[in-house]
């Protein structure tokens, strides 16, 4: 190597180094103890899940996939029983985000509600949510009830579970709505103190396993926001 290239090379080296150490991964998580909570919805199962769990791990991030049953319990019930599961597989996690959908969603926000809430939560994802209620709720209730327990508590009425939850979680919460839902209306999906809501081309059965929606969500969780759909859109 000639004499007079050594500094070039050499500055060249620390510029690259430089930008390495100060540059995170893309594809990492916040921390190496950030775990993720996912939650399905009515009348689904943690496989409903099974797309997005596998890209937050890739992303980094531990993942707990919970599974309940939305046949025989009141969303209180439901909420309780998921939190002990929590409580008992979180290992020394400091950071828990959560990512719900439809019921799973409300779940979060009934969880996030109590007194004692989860210790060290950061960022939610709610899917496709029926935040304000939902009219296909207050048509069913009454023919599904009797099978799905917590459809009743999911009504536009005053009285309904859903109604009486708290508007404001506390901390950084995006909302994605599904285009042509067929549940739960976009507008429905809304929550007064959300910190960003966006509507994606999927509906409420497979809004979750939406290659654009599994996008939207990782990028969430790692920076607080949504990149424009368009940028994300396969």
């Amino acid at each position: 190597m000639h004499r007079n290239m050594r500094p070039f090379i050499v500055s060249l080296a620390l510029s690259v180094l430089a930008l390495l150490v100060a540059t995170p991964s893309i594809g990492a998580a916040q921390g190496s103890r950030d775990l993720v909570v996912i939650l399905h919805g009515m009348g689904r199962t943690p496989r409903s899940m099974s797309a997005l769990a596998e890209a937050l791990e890739g992303a980094g991030f531990s993942v707990l996939n919970i599974g309940y049953s939305s046949y025989c319990c009141s969303i209180p019930e439901l909420g309780a029983t998921v939190r002990r599961e929590i409580d008992a597989a979180r290992g020394d996690a400091t950071t828990v985000h959560f990512v719900g959908h439809s019921l799973g969603g409300i779940l979060i926000r009934w969880m996030l509600a109590q007194d004692e809430p989860p210790a060290g939560v950061g960022r939610v994802v709610l899917m496709a949510p029926p935040n304000q209620g939902a009219k296909s709720a207050d048509r069913y209730a009454g023919i599904l009830g009797w099978m799905l327990e917590p459809i009743d508590e999911l009504r536009t009425d005053s009285s309904a579970t859903v109604q009486k939850l708290p508007p404001s979680i506390g901390v950084p919460v995006g909302i994605i709505a599904a285009a042509h839902d067929g549940k739960v209306r976009v507008e429905e999906t809304h929550l007064k103190d959300e910190t960003a809501h966006v509507i994606v081309d999927a509906n409420h059965a497979f809004v979750m396993r939406n290659d654009t929606a599994i996008a939207l969500t990782l990028a969430f969780l790692r920076t607080g926001r949504f990149p424009p759909v368009d940028s994300v859109a396969p």
